[in-house]
């Protein structure tokens, strides 16, 4: 069997998390649609977590099919606020309005990752983390938006937690990987489970 990990995602931060853990990877990006896919989950009720998991696995899926042998890491995240999921703000309007929806309420970063090989998923997991939000002067979320720039359109939330977004937040349950994008122990478990990296 060929070895090797493969990510099957285009995010610098899944990526470079993967790598300052001393994980061997390569990058490519499923070019899947994930708007398409997502659109019907949604109608039919699916859960944020579910469709954060449906869509890490369509991407694992997507690479895996040109790579026989590696192990390929798909990965996906959802925003919701109750029944409301939320995706990177197309503009700054929309990251405005995004903040404004946000603003006073606890959401939840739903983070999946998927692993795998020659199209049969190995491992599957979601982590969970609960954001509260202060309240927050529309004035202020112009000016913090003005600070930001464009970096507020790489991000579900329109924030970077690592980063300025810290400073909208009120309460932050659950761990850093998880909010950034990859719910990273319990992937390095089961990457070591699996003889894939040093354990």
């Amino acid at each position: 069997m060929t070895k090797g990990i493969l990510l099957a995602s285009g995010s610098s931060f899944r990526r470079d998390m993967l790598r300052k853990a001393g994980v061997d990877i390569t990058v490519e990006a499923s070019t899947l649609d994930e708007r398409a896919l997502e659109a019907p989950l949604q109608q039919s009720g699916t859960s944020p977590e579910d469709v954060a998991l449906i869509l890490a696995e369509a991407k694992a899926m997507d690479v895996s099919g040109r790579h026989p042998g590696l192990l390929v890491i798909g990965a996906d995240q959802t925003l919701s606020l109750g029944d409301r999921v939320f995706h990177k703000p197309a503009d700054m309007e929309a990251a405005r309005r995004n903040l404004l929806a946000l603003s006073g309420q606890t959401h939840r970063l739903n983070s999946a990752v998927v692993l795998v090989r020659d199209g049969t998923v190995v491992w599957r997991h979601v982590g969970v983390a609960e954001l509260t939000m202060r309240a927050l002067d529309p004035r202020f979320i112009g000016r913090y938006l003005a600070a930001v720039k464009e970096r507020a359109l790489g991000s579900v939330g329109a924030y970077q937690i690592e980063a300025e977004g810290i400073q909208l937040m009120e309460r932050v349950e659950g761990d850093i990987f998880t909010i950034i994008g990859l719910p990273l122990l319990p992937l390095l478990a089961e990457l070591r489970a699996l003889g894939e990296i040093d354990g």
